[in-house]
């Protein structure tokens, strides 16, 4: 199973097209509701942030949180890419990744500038070292799935080899993302704490 971006980049464009366009809209939706999203009580305000440091964390809660969330996201576009959805819902997915992006650094730039932008990266790191190969590697295998079936025919009643080479590969990204959950729900949070203390 290869891990890098190289089909999701070069090989086949679909993905980071409709990522590219949600990396966009969401720069741009931030930027035209800045005067409402970004006000005092609007993202990440300061208020927010200054609570933030005093908080006491439950790790252990945190993480089961965190693994439910982002394993059950892949385990719906999993379920979903077997249907004749599977391609619109993995664009859709690509599509949403990128907004989600644009809009967290756009609003943390333009509230803090370069420090909103180191808050950022200490934000995501280091669970989307994991998360991105992850996620790079999700994507294009919910579209061999769905493929598979749909278009080329792969799979029959009888083919269990079509399903257990395409559930291998998803229990490998299934414990990466799990791995990743570890330390954002262990490792992460105490050095978003300790960079807001020097905030």
């Amino acid at each position: 199973m290869r891990f890098s971006g190289r089909r999701f980049l070069s090989g086949d464009r679909t993905f980071l097209t409709f990522f590219a366009i949600g990396l966009v809209a969401g720069i741009f939706v931030v930027n035209i509701g800045k005067s409402i999203l970004l006000g005092d009580t609007g993202l990440f305000d300061e208020h927010t942030l200054y609570q933030m440091r005093g908080m006491s964390l439950e790790s252990n809660a945190l993480f089961c949180f965190v693994l439910r969330k982002r394993i059950g996201r892949l385990l719906i576009l999993a379920v979903l890419s077997t249907t004749y959805l599977g391609l619109a819902a993995c664009m859709g997915a690509a599509l949403w990744y990128g907004a989600s992006a644009g809009a967290f650094l756009t609003a943390l730039a333009l509230r803090y500038g370069l420090k909103g932008i180191l808050l950022a990266l200490v934000s995501i790191f280091p669970q989307y070292l994991l998360y991105v190969p992850a996620a790079l590697a999700m994507l294009p295998w919910c579209k061999e799935l769905f493929q598979g079936i749909y278009v080329r025919g792969e799979y029959s009643a009888g083919d269990k080899g079509f399903l257990l080479k395409r559930a291998g590969r998803l229990a490998v990204i299934l414990a990466v993302v799990t791995v990743g959950c570890l330390l954002e729900g262990y490792l992460n949070p105490w050095l978003v704490l300790g960079f807001l203390k020097i905030f």
